[in-house]
């Protein structure tokens, strides 16, 4: 989940409302300078951060679409004037690929119902992920998939301990 915020207080309280309806955070990377354009600064303020947060379960990814809801209704409970005060993004990263889900339709994204679409913003290939031609800016900086690729190593030992409790309960 990507959570980017001028305000860190918001964040604190969006996070006890996502852990009641998604599940505990495991690992939080940040915060770090959003920087790369000021398209969320009339509606959340100037010095905007950006958060990475790591959840504990691993997801199916067919709850990506009311994830997407469950973040939207967040957002909307911290309405100011009817500007939102932090974005939520959520997104899947798997050993292929990291995608995010979005209300925007665009040619590459798929809808996956409720008026929300998958982007699929990252690929792996030759060892890490890469931008897609229309990548988000900050998503193809060097510094976010490095940590991603990080991410990624961590969620490879979480599919094998998965994979170990499905043995031993077959045993």
């Amino acid at each position: 989940m990507s959570v980017l915020a001028s305000v860190r207080d918001r964040v604190e309280a969006a996070t006890a409302m996502l852990v009641r309806r998604i599940g505990p955070v495991e690992k939080v990377v940040g915060p770090f300078a959003f920087d790369f354009t000021s398209y969320y600064d009339s509606e959340m303020g100037p010095g905007i951060q950006r958060w990475l947060w790591l959840f504990s379960h691993l997801v199916d990814r067919g709850e990506l679409a009311r994830i997407k809801l469950v973040t939207n209704e967040i957002e909307s409970s911290f309405l100011v004037e009817g500007k939102r005060t932090f974005n939520l993004d959520p997104g899947l990263l798997t050993l292929e690929n990291f995608v995010l889900a979005t209300g925007k339709n665009r040619a590459h994204r798929i809808y996956l119902g409720d008026g929300i679409f998958a982007d699929l913003t990252l690929v792996f290939r030759e060892g890490t992920y890469r931008p897609l031609p229309w990548t988000y800016p900050d998503y193809a900086d060097p510094e976010l998939i490095m940590m991603l690729n990080e991410l990624r190593e961590s969620y490879k030992c979480k599919l094998r301990q998965a994979e170990g409790k499905a043995i031993q309960l077959r045993a």
